[in-house]
């Protein structure tokens, strides 16, 4: 595969018509070792691939972007790292494709799949938030066949809760179906909230069976 970005990649372990793909987004300072530890627990019918953020991040590891403290991003390496990862998708050869972000890897994940619908079945994003800088780009009175996941954390001190339910907010004016969860938790990914995505996912890959993008 052609692409700019350093990824992990765990085949399929049982095959399947539709080739289900999920896609790892890590959160700012992490690499693309970071989500793919979470890989094995999750239905063998996936292919996945966990990317690594083009730019190095000043206190270590990578990070797709600048983000402002007022919760805004740099639109020149927001441009740069969106083109990458579109990129990368369009050479996946899957009938379902699914995208998973962390904190700033939750921030791609929306923004890709609000502005770009059609690039895959669903999302799930924890703790993270759709930018409202980019409300402009987002069409959502076209989300019908897009399933998100939120989750989120009460308790997280880096992004917080209110960021979150401004997305729930803005997501409860599209026609997209939104699954949405807090947590008494910190900036994290907890059993419990682990517990939630896997089932989630397990549903998506039940009811998309035979539907492809």
């Amino acid at each position: 595969m052609q692409t700019p970005l350093v990824y992990r990649h765990l085949p399929a372990q049982i095959s399947s018509p539709e080739n289900p793909t999920l896609v790892m987004l890590h959160g700012r300072g992490s690499d693309e070792n970071d989500l793919f530890g979470l890989a094995n627990q999750f239905d063998k019918r996936l292919t996945i691939y966990s990317l690594r953020a083009p730019f190095e991040f000043d206190f270590g590891g990578f990070t797709w972007f600048e983000l402002f403290d007022d919760g805004t991003v740099d639109d020149k390496s927001f441009e740069q790292s969106t083109k990458a990862i579109v990129q990368f998708l369009y050479q996946l050869k899957t009938q379902q494709l699914y995208l998973m972000g962390f904190s700033m890897g939750a921030i791609m994940s929306y923004s890709l799949a609000l502005a770009q619908p059609e690039l895959c079945n669903g999302i799930i994003c924890c703790s993270g938030f759709a930018p409202l800088q980019l409300e402009h780009q987002y069409k959502l009175q076209e989300l019908l066949n897009l399933h998100i996941f939120a989750s989120h954390g009460i308790n997280d001190q880096l992004i917080p809760i209110a960021s979150a339910r401004k997305t729930k907010e803005l997501l409860s004016q599209s026609n997209a179906n939104f699954t949405y969860h807090e947590y008494p938790m910190a900036h994290q990914i907890n059993e419990k909230c682990l517990l939630d995505i896997k089932e989630w996912m397990d549903q998506r890959l039940k009811q998309n069976s035979g539907n492809p993008l």
